[in-house]
């Protein structure tokens, strides 16, 4: 076996965005930020969720090797492959999950398999830092480029502790990561659980990314109708400063289960799905012609609470619901 660790240039990485800043640390945001975001943010930036390793090999076996700065705390609502693991796919498929005991991590992801070149994506963790990773292959193996994505520009999300991936049972079955591999996308993940709530300084990070379209779907972790109209035009604004036609989709929230018998729960959300329509109404009245709306329900609506882990956040049927429902809307935004 020959061991790759990570960072090589055969090993390509995806979804990290300002990684050329701070290589080989595997976050979220430009080490730069740490002191311009509020700590809960920066905290949650150090989990790589999104981020990708790809390759193209002949390898018969893949190992991957990991270590973790610190043991994790067991999440009440999510499964802890899900949490800490990495998720390998061949060709899009999936083959095996990895995750850690202790903060050292061993583990086999494939083996026996036929002598023939197929692209290998590694999803990283959804909710816990990694610091180091490597890959095994044959002796002779042949590791180089994975296949090219159908876009150059990646598909950026920003939003609640749904786009970061709560609570997908391992980290290919985020609906970004799902969305990804059926429109053939890289993708950058800036869902930060709990507190996407549209500040001004992650907005100007957001915007930052040179994105081939931008979904924004941050209106649950507002506290209330105001305090997401305080945020919400101002967030799009920065966006489109610096992005005057790059395509946004902008989403109103999904069906939770709580607003079903609960008056304060469906007020709050019927206001802030009504306060995103008509963001948007006004600024395409402005003459903005690169922008459109996604009903959360169009996703996951009522009749979609087995979708559902806890009332609030997505399991993997939720979240194919979601990608399902979200991959006409970003496909007609590419253009693909």
């Amino acid at each position: 076996m020959k061991w790759i660790e990570f960072p090589d240039e055969r090993l390509e990485l995806r979804g990290l965005y300002w990684f050329n800043e701070h290589s080989p640390a595997l976050l979220r945001l430009p080490e730069r930020a740490r002191g311009d975001v509020r700590p809960e943010i920066w905290n949650l930036g150090e989990q790589p969720s999104g981020g990708r390793v790809r390759f193209a090999t002949d390898s018969s076996s893949l190992t991957i090797r990991a270590s973790y700065n610190h043991l994790f705390v067991p999440m009440e609502n999510m499964c802890r492959i899900g949490q800490t693991g990495l998720a390998c796919y061949i060709d899009d498929a999936f083959a095996r999950v990895a995750h850690p005991a202790e903060k050292e991590l061993e583990a086999q992801l494939f083996a026996g398999r036929r002598r023939e070149t197929a692209s290998v994506t590694v999803y990283l963790p959804l909710y816990h830092p990694v610091a180091k990773v490597a890959f095994g292959f044959d002796d002779d193996a042949e590791v180089g480029p994975a296949r090219e994505f159908a876009t150059r520009k990646p598909v950026a999300f920003y939003g609640s502790s749904i786009t970061q991936g709560g609570c997908a049972s391992q980290s290919g079955n985020s609906y970004q990561a799902m969305l990804g591999r059926g429109l053939n996308v890289d993708f950058v993940n800036l869902g930060f659980s709990g507190n996407g709530i549209g500040e001004p300084e992650v907005a100007k990070l957001f915007a930052e990314i040179d994105a081939s379209c931008f979904v924004i779907d941050f209106a649950v972790n507002c506290a209330s109708v105001e305090q997401l109209r305080d945020a919400y035009a101002p967030f799009l604004q920065t966006v489109r400063d610096a992005h005057s036609e790059t395509p946004m989709i902008c989403v109103t929230p999904i069906f939770a289960t709580p607003e079903a018998w609960e008056a304060d729960a469906l007020g709050r959300l019927t206001g802030m799905r009504e306060l995103i329509r008509e963001a948007v109404a006004a600024r395409v009245a402005a003459g903005d012609g690169h922008i459109s709306l996604v009903e959360g329900f169009d996703m996951l609506g009522p009749a979609d609470g087995d979708g559902l882990v806890d009332g609030v956040h997505p399991n993997d049927l939720g979240f194919s619901r979601m990608a399902a429902g979200l991959a006409g809307p970003v496909r007609a935004a590419l253009g693909l």
